[in-house]
C-alpha cells in the first residue's frame, strides 16, 4: 500500500517499536500517563520516510529556520532550563486547536503523530535541545514549527 495523508494512519506502529520511545516511556527521562502515551501515534519506515520527503520536496528548510519567503510571519522563542512554562505559553499562543493532530519529525526514520496538546504539555520530551532538529507540520504546510537544535523555537505561518 503506497503511503499518502489520508490513509497515514495505516502506518502506525506500537510505541514499543519506535526508536525515541525511552523519551515517553522510561522513568530516567520522562514516563508520560497511559492516557497519553496511548495518542502518541509512531509510524513505521516508510511511512516515516513519506513524510521527511514530504518536508525536502517543499524546500521548507532550505534556509534556516524556513526557506526565505515561504512564510509571511516567523515568530521566535528561547528556550532554557528555566522557562518551560513560558515556551507552553508560547506555544499555546499559536492558536492551533488543541485536538488537532500535528505531524513530528525527527528525521527520516523517526515521525510520529501527536495531538497539539501533547506537544505543547510535554515539548521538553519531544524536544531536546543540541541533539535535536524538530519539525512540526500538517500536510497543509500553512505554517510549521521548527524546533532547532540551539535551543531556538520558530513557528512560520503564510
Amino acid at each position: 500500500m503506497k503511503v499518502g495523508f489520508d490513509n497515514i494512519n495505516a502506518f502506525v506502529i506500537p510505541l514499543e517499536e519506535f526508536s525515541l520511545n525511552w523519551r515517553f516511556i522510561d522513568e530516567k527521562y520522562d514516563k508520560l500517563p497511559d492516557l497519553h502515551l496511548e495518542q502518541l501515534k509512531p509510524l513505521n519506515r516508510n511511512a516515516s520516510e513519506f513524510i521527511w520527503n514530504f518536508i525536502q520536496n517543499s524546500q521548507l528548510h532550505d534556509d534556516i529556520p524556513f526557506k526565505k519567503g515561504f512564510f509571511r510571519n516567523v515568530d521566535k522563542a528561547q528556550i532554557d532550563e528555566e522557562n518551560q512554562k513560558d515556551v507552553r505559553k508560547w506555544l499555546y499562543e499559536r492558536g492551533l486547536p488543541f485536538a488537532k493532530e500535528v505531524i513530528l519529525s525527527w528525521g527520516p526514520a523517526e515521525v510520529m503523530i501527536v495531538p497539539w496538546k501533547l506537544l505543547v504539555k510535554y515539548f521538553d520530551s519531544f524536544y531536546y535541545p543540541i541533539s535535536d532538529d524538530l519539525t512540526v507540520i500538517d500536510e497543509s504546510l500553512n505554517w510549521a514549527l521548527l524546533f532547532y537544535h540551539e535551543h531556538e523555537i520558530y513557528f512560520g505561518t503564510k
